[in-house]
């Protein structure tokens, strides 16, 4: 559960450097931003997982989560970006 909480924390703080890197306007806001960074980190964390990178028990850290937050947070204005314009 703590692993859980933890890699929570760490993606809060991943979404908020990602936004840093990967300036735009986001219709969410700091929540989706937050969101995405959570959601970074645990992505970050099943793919270092499933390429072997981690190994059980292991988490990806601050710097994997960043880089899972910036990769959705372009996916999000991706998205974004073509459901406005059309």
């Amino acid at each position: 559960m703590m692993a859980l909480l933890w890699t929570a924390f760490i993606g809060l703080l991943a979404g908020a450097l990602a936004k840093f890197f990967v300036p735009g306007r986001d219709p969410g806001g700091i929540w989706v931003t937050m969101a995405i960074g959570i959601a970074g980190a645990f992505v970050a964390n099943f793919l270092g997982g499933a390429l072997g990178w981690y190994h059980a028990g292991h988490s990806a850290g601050f710097i994997g989560s960043t880089v899972g937050a910036i990769v959705l947070l372009v996916v999000y204005h991706m998205i974004r970006g073509k459901g406005a314009a059309a």
